[in-house]
Formats: C-alpha cells, sequence, structure tokens
C-alpha cells in the first residue's frame, strides 16, 4: 500500500512487500501508467522514459524542490540533483552522480536536467552566467560528435562521458573537466542496417551553406558518400540544419574561435572523403598482388584541402613499412589490406578529432590550480549489454559495469554501516553477492582476461583469436564464472547456443556469451606508422597536431598501449574518482523498444532490471533496517496516534516518539533508537504505523465535522435570534412612528381649524367685505408686471434666425407669452425686410418662387439654393449683336444663357444662347447671334422638367400659334433651376397667368405632327459633372443621366 494518499505505488522499493522481481515489475508498471516515472531505492532514483515531455519540469518545480528535503516531495530527478547540491555546497562533501542504463533509457536526458538544475540553483554574475552557460553549451558539441542513431535511439551516446563541476566556497561553479571513455569509433566506416553515423556529418551537409561546402569540397547529397546510410538520412522530430546552428553558436560560446571551428570541419570532412577512396587489385612484376586508387581526384581533393602530398598519402595507404633497428622492409597491401589500412586512418582521425575537441572544450571550461574547490562528478556511461552477437565493445563495456557494480555495493554497504555508527547501533554483517571474483576474473594483472589478450598481442608468431581462445579455456577451465565449448565438454554438458569461438562470463547482470572473432585486431587498433607520418606532415595545424608519433625526430619503436590495456587504466582512475566521492545514483530504463509512450514491455523491463542489479540493491538498502526518520518529523507525522502527544505535546522529540510506540505494542526487535533517528526494521511495521494513521485521522476528521456543525448550527441560530429580535425591534419602532404621526396630524388639523376659525372671527370684525377682491388684483398686478419686466430684460437677439423665447413663468401666462413671441418674430421680420434693397428683395422673391416650384422635387435644388441668381451667363453687356435682338419696349434681359437644343429629328444637341426678356424667349445661333425662333411667353402652356440632377426641360407651346405648329422645343440648361424661376414669373407679369411646371422622368414632346415620348434615367455616377446622352428610336427618346 501507498504511504501516502495521493501517492501511486510505492515510492521506495525499500518499503515494497512482497519484495519479489514481479512485486517490483507491477510497481514500476504501475507507476509509469499514471506518468510518475521516478521511483526511489534509498537515495537511489529510477527512471523510465516517458518518450513523452510532462509537465514536471521548469523553474517553477526547481523552486520547489529547491526548498524542501529529499522525501518530503514526490521523487524526482531534481530531488536527487538539489541533495547533491546541498551536500556539496553545506558539507564539503565532493560528490558525484552516476547515471547508467542501456541505450534509449534516457542517460543523456537525465544528465541535462541534473545540469540544468544545477546551473539554475546556484549562484548569479555575470562571470558565474558564463561558466554555467560553457558548461551546459558542451552538451550539443559532444553530442554532435559522440551521438548517432541507433536501432534503439534515435539520440544514443556511443561514448562514456564523466565530467567534473568544480565550485567555489559559495556554491557557485567555476568550471570543469570532461572525461570520455571509449568512442565507438568502428561506425564511422560501418553502420548496421536502420542507423546513422555520427549526427555531425548529416548536420554539415544540410546545414552548411553553398560556400562552405564549395570549401570543403562536399556535396549536399548523402548518396555520394560511403561512410554514411543514405537509407536513414532524416530523423523524424530532429532538424540536422538547424543543430548545425546550434553546434556552431555552442563553440562560439565555449571558446572556439572562427579559425578552429573550420579547421574541425575540415577535418570532419576528411573523414567523409576517404570513406569514397577506393581500392583496386595490381600486382607487381613478380605477381605479387598489390593495390592502388581507381579514382585519383578524391586523394587529390583531400590533398589540396589539408595541404597533404597526394602521392605520399596514396603510398602510405596501399603499402606498409617494417621498421626495425637495423632495416626497413616496405610489403605492398592487397586491396583487403588496402581497405582495412583506409579504415582504421579514418576512425583514427575522427576518434583524435573527438579527443581534440573534449580537450579544447576543458582548456576553456578548466579552474585555476590555485583556487580551492569543491566538485560534483556527473558520469553518464553505457550500461550492461547483452547482444545476439557480443564482441570486444561489450566485453569492456561490461567490465566497466562490474566495476561500478562493485562501487556501489561497497559504498552502499559503507554508508550504512557510518550511519549506523553515527546513531550508536550496533551493526550486523550483511550477506551479499560480491562481484570482485568477475573483477579479478577480467582485470587481474597477471592471470586476468585482459592481460591474456595483451599477452596474446604481443606473443611473437602467430597469433589469432582461436589461441587466445585457446589460452583463456586452459587459464580458466575450473572457474566458476567462465565457461566455452571445451569447458563445457570437459563437464560433459551439452549447449548448443555456445558457439566454437566464444566464451561465457556469469555477470552479475547474467550470462553473456562473447565471440572471440575480432578481439585481437580491436585490442591491438593499430595504425599503420607510414599514415602517421603522413598525417603529421600535413600543413593543416589541426590535422597535424593529432598525430604527435608521425615526427621522425620523435619516432619510437616501443608498441603502443592495446584498447584493452587504455580502457581498463580510464575504468581504474574513474573508480578512485568515485571512491573520493559521495556518490548518487540514477538508474534509467527503457520501457519498450519502439520508443513509443503508454507502452509498458515487461519482458524488456525485467532484463534491465537485473541488468542494473536493482533487486540486489533493495536487498542491500534492507539488510539492517528498511526504514529511518529522524525523531522530529516522526513524532509531527505520528503523535496523533497517541492521546499522550496529542494535541499538544511539551517534552522532548525522542521521548514523545517513545510514549507514541510504546502505546501502539509494537515489538521491541522491530524498533531501534539511534541519536536522532528512528529505525524500522520491517516495511510492515510502517504499513501498520500508516494504517493506524489513517483510521486515526478518519476519527479526527469525524470529530472536525461534529464540532463544526455543532459551532455551523450554533452560529446560526444566534443569526436568526439576532435578526428575530432586530425584526421585532423595527416593528415595534415603526408602529409607534405610525401612531404618532396620526396623533400629530390630528393635532395639526385641529389647531389649523381653531386658527382659521379665530383669523375669520378677525377678519369680519376688522376688514372691509371687498378687500379679498382688490388684494387678488393687487397680486395678479404685481406677478404680471413683473413678468413684463423680466421679459423685456431678457429679450433674445434681433437675429431673423434665432427663435429662442423665455418660457413664462407661470402657466396663466402661456397664452399671452405665445401672442407676444409672434409679435416679436414679426416685428424682427418687419425690420429687416426695411433693411433690405429692392434688388436684394426680388433676388429673396425670385428664391422663394424656386422654392414653391423645386423644393424636394429636383434634385439639383439642393445646389442651387446658395448660389445666387445671376441672370447673364454670355456676357451680354459685352456683345452688341445680342443687345440689338431685344425689343425697346421690352426692358432688360431677364436671363441670357448658352443651352443645348436636342434635335427633333436624331436626338442629337447643338449648342444656342437663350434669351428671355419680359415678352418673349429668343433663341439664336453662337456664332452670327441670329435669332432662329422667338417665342412670346403668351405661347408657352407648359414646361416639364426630370426629378434628377440634369438640366432638361421641354417648353410646351400652343398649337394655334405659328411657332407652336413646329412642335414643342426640348432644352438642356446648366441653370435650369434659376430659368424656370425666371420664366415663370415673367410669364406671370406678363399673363396674369401661373406657368404649369411638371416635374418627371417621363413625359411627351410633341416634334410636328408626331409625339416623342422622353424618359430620363439615372446611369452610372461619374466623378465629375452631370453628362446627358440622348438616343432616339422611333418615338422613344431616352435620355441617360451620367
Amino acid at each position: 500500500m501507498p504511504l501516502l494518499e495521493d501517492t501511486v505505488g510505492v515510492e521506495d522499493l525499500v518499503l515494497l512487500e512482497p519484495l519479489e522481481e514481479k512485486s517490483m515489475l507491477e510497481n514500476l508498471q504501475l507507476r509509469y501508467e499514471n506518468k510518475e516515472i521516478y521511483t526511489y531505492i534509498g537515495n537511489v532514483i529510477i527512471s523510465v522514459n516517458p518518450y513523452q515531455q510532462l509537465p514536471i519540469y521548469g523553474p517553477e518545480f526547481i523552486a520547489k524542490y529547491q526548498n524542501y528535503t529529499f522525501y518530503e516531495l514526490k521523487p524526482h530527478i531534481y530531488a536527487l540533483a538539489n541533495m547533491a547540491y546541498q551536500s556539496l555546497r553545506d558539507q564539503d562533501r565532493d560528490q558525484c552522480i552516476v547515471i547508467t542504463g542501456e541505450s534509449g533509457s534516457g542517460k543523456t536526458e537525465a544528465s541535462k536536467l541534473v545540469m540544468s538544475y544545477v546551473a539554475a540553483v546556484c549562484g548569479k554574475g555575470e562571470q558565474v552566467n558564463l561558466v554555467k552557460e560553457q558548461l551546459l553549451q558542451s552538451n550539443p558539441v559532444l553530442e554532435a560528435f559522440g551521438n548517432a542513431k541507433t536501432i534503439r535511439n534515435n539520440n544514443s551516446s556511443r561514448f562514456g562521458k564523466y565530467m567534473d563541476i568544480e565550485f567555489d566556497f559559495k556554491g557557485s561553479p567555476l568550471g570543469g573537466v570532461i572525461t570520455n571513455y571509449l568512442l565507438e569509433k568502428s561506425r564511422v566506416v560501418k553502420q548496421l542496417q536502420g542507423e546513422r553515423n555520427f549526427h555531425i556529418f548529416y548536420q554539415l551537409l544540410a546545414g552548411a551553406d553553398a560556400q562552405l561546402l564549395k570549401a570543403l569540397k562536399l556535396e549536399q547529397d548523402i548518396s555520394c558518400y560511403t561512410y554514411l546510410n543514405p537509407e536513414v538520412s532524416r530523423i523524424g522530430g530532429m532538424d540536422d540544419a538547424s543543430n548545425f546552428r546550434a553546434v556552431q553558436r555552442a563553440m562560439t560560446v565555449i571558446g572556439f574561435s572562427e579559425e578552429e571551428i573550420r579547421q574541425v570541419l575540415e577535418v570532419t570532412a576528411l573523414v567523409l572523403k576517404l570513406g569514397n577512396v577506393e581500392m583496386t587489385d595490381e600486382f607487381q612484376a613478380n605477381g605479387i598482388p598489390a593495390s592502388g586508387i581507381r579514382n585519383g581526384k578524391g586523394i587529390q581533393e583531400i590533398g589540396e584541402m589539408v595541404g597533404l602530398n597526394s602521392e605520399e598519402l596514396e603510398r602510405a595507404l596501399c603499402s606498409r613499412t617494417m621498421e626495425t633497428a637495423k632495416e626497413k622492409v616496405v610489403t605492398v597491401l592487397n586491396v583487403i589490406q588496402a581497405q582495412y589500412a583506409r579504415d582504421a586512418l579514418a576512425k583514427n582521425i575522427y576518434n583524435r578529432l573527438f579527443n581534440w575537441i573534449v580537450n579544447r572544450i576543458n582548456e576553456s571550461i578548466k579552474v585555476g590550480t590555485g583556487e580551492k574547490k569543491k566538485v560534483m562528478g556527473v558520469l553518464d556511461i553505457y550500461g550492461f549489454e547483452i547482444l545476439e552477437d557480443n564482441s570486444f565493445e561489450q566485453f569492456v563495456i561490461n567490465y566497466c559495469n562490474e566495476k561500478l557494480q562493485q562501487v556501489f555495493i561497497e559504498l552502499t554497504l559503507k554508508e550504512e554501516q557510518e550511519e549506523y555508527k553515527r546513531e550508536g547501533i550496533a551493526w550486523t554483517k550483511v550477506d551479499y553477492f560480491d562481484n570482485g571474483i568477475i573483477c579479478n576474473l577480467i582485470e587481474h594483472n597477471q592471470r586476468g582476461i585482459l592481460a591474456m589478450l595483451d599477452e596474446e598481442c604481443l606473443r611473437p608468431g602467430v597469433v589469432s583469436d582461436s589461441t587466445f581462445l585457446a589460452k583463456l579455456n586452459q587459464l580458466f577451465s575450473k572457474h566458476s564464472h567462465y565457461e566455452s565449448k571445451v569447458t563445457q565438454n570437459a563437464q560433459r554438458q551439452y549447449d548448443h547456443t555456445m558457439g566454437l569461438s566464444c566464451f561465457r562470463i556469469c555477470h552479475y547482470a547474467g550470462k553473456v556469451t562473447y565471440n572471440v572473432a575480432g578481439f585481437i585486431d580491436k585490442n591491438n587498433d593499430l595504425l599503420f606508422r607510414d599514415l602517421s607520418q603522413v598525417m603529421w606532415k600535413a600543413r593543416h595545424p589541426l590535422l597535424h597536431s593529432l598525430f604527435p608519433e608521425g615526427n621522425p625526430k620523435e619516432a619510437s619503436l616501443k608498441r603502443p598501449l592495446t584498447a584493452g590495456a587504455q580502457f581498463k587504466s580510464s575504468v581504474a582512475i574513474l573508480m578512485k574518482n568515485l571512491y573520493s566521492k559521495n556518490p548518487n545514483y540514477i538508474r534509467c530504463i527503457k520501457p519498450n523498444e519502439h520508443q513509443q509512450r503508454g507502452q509498458f514491455s515487461s519482458e524488456l523491463v525485467v532484463v534491465q532490471t537485473r541488468y542494473l542489479g536493482l533487486l540486489e540493491n533493495v536487498r542491500v538498502r534492507r539488510a539492517g533496517y528498511a526504514f529511518r526518520q529522524g525523531y522530529k518529523p516522526f513524532l509531527e507525522r505520528y503523535r496523533l496516534l497517541s492521546p499522550c502527544t496529542w494535541p499538544y505535546w511539551n517534552g522532548g522529540d525522542r521521548e514523545g516518539v517513545e510514549k507514541v510506540l510504546g502505546e501502539l505494542s509494537i515489538s521491541s526487535e522491530e524498533l531501534a533508537y539511534g541519536k536522532t533517528k528512528l529505525f524500522i526494521k520491517s516495511p510492515k511495521t510502517l504499513f501498520y504505523l500508516e494504517e493506524k494513521r489513517h483510521l486515526r485521522l478518519q476519527q479526527l476528521a469525524i470529530l472536525i465535522q461534529k464540532v463544526y456543525r455543532g459551532w455551523r448550527c450554533r452560529t446560526h441560530y444566534q443569526l436568526m435570534r439576532k435578526s428575530q429580535i432586530l425584526i421585532s425591534a423595527w416593528f415595534r419602532g415603526n408602529k409607534q412612528k405610525k401612531h404618532y404621526g396620526k396623533m400629530k396630524a390630528s393635532a395639526l388639523l385641529i389647531q389649523a381649524f381653531v386658527r382659521g376659525w379665530k383669523a375669520r372671527k378677525n377678519y369680519r370684525r376688522y376688514f372691509r367685505s371687498g378687500a379679498t377682491l382688490t388684494l387678488a388684483n393687487f397680486i395678479y398686478r404685481s406677478i404680471a408686471q413683473k413678468f413684463l419686466l423680466g421679459l423685456r430684460n431678457n429679450l433674445p437677439s434681433t437675429n431673423v434666425l434665432d427663435n429662442r423665447w423665455p418660457a413664462a413663468p407661470y402657466s396663466c401666462f402661456n397664452t399671452a407669452n405665445r401672442e407676444l413671441q409672434q409679435i416679436f418674430r414679426q416685428w424682427k421680420c418687419k425690420k429687416f425686410r426695411d433693411q433690405l434693397s429692392p434688388k436684394q428683395v426680388q433676388t429673396l422673391k425670385e428664391k422663394l418662387c424656386a422654392s414653391e416650384l423645386f423644393k424636394g422635387k429636383k434634385a439639383s435644388y439642393p445646389q442651387s439654393v446658395p448660389v445666387p441668381f445671376r441672370g447673364d451667363y454670355v456676357g451680354l453687356q459685352g456683345n452688341p449683336k445680342l443687345q440689338k435682338l431685344q425689343g425697346r419696349d421690352e426692358g432688360p434681359v431677364l436671363m441670357a444663357e448658352t443651352v443645348k437644343k436636342v434635335n427633333r429629328g436624331n436626338g442629337k444637341t447643338s449648342a444656342r444662347i437663350l434669351l428671355l426678356t419680359k415678352g418673349h424667349v429668343i433663341i439664336t445661333d453662337t456664332k452670327k447671334f441670329q435669332a432662329q425662333t422667338i417665342i412670346g411667353l403668351d405661347s408657352v402652356a407648359e414646361v416639364s422638367v426630370s426629378s434628377l440632377q440634369d438640366g432638361l426641360f421641354s417648353l410646351h407651346l400652343n398649337e394655334i400659334t405659328s411657332v407652336g405648329s413646329k412642335g414643342d422645343i426640348l432644352l438642356i440648361s446648366d441653370h435650369v433651376v434659376e430659368l424656370l424661376t425666371k420664366m415663370y414669373q415673367a410669364v406671370l407679369d406678363a399673363t396674369q397667368r401661373q406657368l404649369s411646371v411638371t416635374v418627371t422622368e417621363k413625359f411627351s414632346v410633341r416634334f410636328k405632327d408626331k409625339s416623342v415620348a422622353v424618359k430620363v434615367i439615372q446611369g452610372p455616377v461619374g466623378g465629375g459633372k452631370n453628362k446627358l446622352i440622348c438616343k432616339k428610336k422611333g418615338s422613344h427618346l431616352e435620355v441617360t443621366v451620367q
């Protein structure tokens, strides 16, 4: 059962019951399915890769775990990082965080989370921030050059990494040192199906611009390179181009110069181009098979790029110089040997480049030797591996994991023993599996497997993997943790899974069968001296520095250390480092092979739990007492179980704990009282305490509910009682107020009647009977006088447009006030008219007439209102010919303007001048100014005009007149409102008859003996002046206004 009500499963496997592999697996699966990916084994944390982003990281969670101790919150990687950092800062204890697990289990992400947490909680400052940024930016650089896509993981670390982060006495980072282990350099020349080479190759081709690719003599197409697998050129969710730019930025932040970055990329391009160097069969004169370069272009480009003599490089690839103290012997290489030499060179260059990058990062982040510092190490290293075909790489990886398991067991027991000693509790010997015998089998200096491998590599004579296996079979034939086909046959055992070229070691995590094929070559890891010397001769600074042994002056005939010896030495240094620090462990587990969220493969996980030795870890933790806790937090949690300590306890913490446990009758064998902590032997006892606490909490909850309900009812009753008293008091007061009001009103009424009776009595005695009327008249006159005087003083302005008028103060003056307002307005209008000249009066009359005729009828009327009527629009005064046309008795011309006459036959228009006098309408031509048509005003029967924005109008003439017999006249005027207004007045003055003006869009026009229907329509509205388009079709004339 969980310790806390809101937890899922058991958060700490030390408290798991029963302690079996099945129950442990079920607990991990239950927590994983509920997105609880972290579980404790004491202070060891198990991390199951969720393959998705969970909302449990970031500044909010960092601040949360920063303020709590290890067990106060849910299991989290931040809790372990916080415990390690606080122990380093406050107790001056160097720390080491060991992260293990197989590929795809999330080791790299775990190391990033640890570093990001430490970077977030440590000190601030410009220099500190720079150091933190450099430490964090080392990750993308190392991932680009050391990580690759494998079948199991899209971003698998193909090297082991140990980083020492160094802090000052305040806990602020000063710098660090990175150590790398066993880069998988064989991946440079060969990858399995579905896997990729190292990320940097793909990032370079995808992210480099055309100029850089040209400088490096590269093509962007991945299929052009033998060392790259074109089947898996891209990875979902990973952008190689943007990652390349991120790597360049990271290298700049770390401190790489532009020149160094360029040189690194050139060496990387060199490795790619080496793979494209093809070997071909050749034969010497004596028939000995030799080799040569099929196409010299690739070798030439390599030579140009790094400053190499292409002929010397070709010679070094195709031949080998054997040098002794007395002589040199040059032997040619066949195609297979030459290809091996080419691949060995590519692997060596890349491996040395990676080591150089690590050393260059160390130069940037290193700390001065004079400063006193604290150290936190982070170890991200490959986990235990059991593949279908296990070779030399798996052998050394599993050897490293054996050593890590040995360190874990020893340090865990040591830590337990030290805690027991501090608390004054007797230590009992713990039985556990000591894997020292397996470590000794591998690493013994004289009789270990690695020593035998080195001996076989150095032995003169015929050496092969088979002779190495035969030596192992002879030496370890009776070893309990070693098996082979020979030893099984000697013991009369049959195992079809054991090959003739294989041996098996019983590791702590299970039996692993290794195939010895390639052990000798991989352990030798030799690069021919010819190739080293050629690389040293390169004028490329970085490539030259990678091969110092190529210098002829420093040439040594001494054989270099084997790969196994180098790795054994590195592991020994690593173990020394771990023993000198306080270790913290993160065990990473991969839940499924398909990198799918939510899938939990029990078969896969159980294998990993065995590899990681999790059950063994739990057993060691539970060897003595499964649970321990300080007296104060224990008392805070469980003091409610005893009436002596609940709700108040004034004694010491240990005394309170003893009181609580004494009343629960727990066996003394289950408990041990230390100096500051209580130790509980069995998880069952802790579960018993939790169950009792759960029941007690329910009881207390019921008690609290009971007290609360009683308090709520009492409070409700008191509120109701107060409300009732308040309502009663208000009601009684209101009743008395009403009663008092009635009594007061009655008293006032009686008083009024009495005073009235007395006043009437005195009035009849002292005043005349007509005094009332006199007083009323006086009062009315006074009010009227005040009204009229006030009106005089507040008269509005004499502006005829000002309609304001003060309101009457009393309703009795409303009628008089309206009459006065009307008189005042009439007076203002008369005064305004008296000021006008005769010409202004005439103009206003014309405007009034135009308003009566066209207001609300003609669309062009509003534009004509503010424009004064001019009458003369042709310059009549300056044209004597036009002046002669008017009669002497008719007076001045009323209207003169240029109009357009609509042709009766085809509807076309022609310009004419129209003169309006008091008796006639004269139409003349515009050139000779000769009268063409003279119409008497008595002949004009009617005028038709449209309601649109046009100037079209028709003069309907009487048929009996000579002019009218020819038909009506259809004209277009730009001042049609003014013209028709003046014509209307002229007709009225001349004939005492009102001229009929019809506003309509459809009217009939008589042309001689025919009648034509005129229809005026509105066309598309233009931006300029209105334009008329006349179209005559038979007896219809259509006029379009645009």
